[in-house]
């Protein structure tokens, strides 16, 4: 399969949502994605962007897309974050998935931060395998903590 991976533009953004919708369904949870293409334009394109999006294109078509940002520790230092590597599901398999996890390294590598962080599902075995493979530490001794919107209002409110 002939693709080629480069930073999204405005004009994606409305095949990059249709992905994120489709990972929102493969994560058993379809009806969670609440953000429209003009929260991504916008944020993603302003004057100061919250995020850099890769995409693999084919044809074009976007096919996959991998969303990272910024993130600091009090330990390292500047790191990046990836919010979400997504590949669509007729196109696993055919290496679309490593070139977008590669160029998230390598940018990563070009911004000099020390560490590259995400999060997987417990039950995404081939992810997990893909990730370790890799050379990819899966902190099992840590949880991931939230709090949505709901509840920081409820937090706040009894202040």
């Amino acid at each position: 399969m002939n693709y080629i991976i480069r930073g999204a533009k405005k004009q994606d953004m409305a095949q990059v949502l249709g992905l994120i919708k489709e990972l929102a369904i493969f994560e058993k949870e379809p009806d969670a994605v609440e953000i429209e293409v003009k929260d991504l334009v916008n944020e993603g394109f302003g004057e100061q962007p919250l995020f850099h999006c890769f995409v693999a294109e084919v044809q074009n078509e976007i096919v996959g897309m991998a969303l990272v940002y910024y993130r600091f520790s009090t330990w390292k230092g500047r790191s990046v974050h990836l919010e979400d590597l997504i590949v669509k599901e007729s196109v696993r398999g055919t290496g679309v998935g490593n070139a977008l996890y590669a160029e998230v390294l390598k940018y990563a590598k070009s911004k000099g931060v020390k560490r590259v962080e995400w999060v997987v599902l417990d039950w995404n075995t081939p992810a997990i395998k893909f990730y370790e493979k890799s050379g990819a530490k899966l902190l099992k001794d840590w949880y991931l903590v939230q709090m949505d919107e709901e509840g920081i209002d409820k937090f706040v409110s009894g202040l």
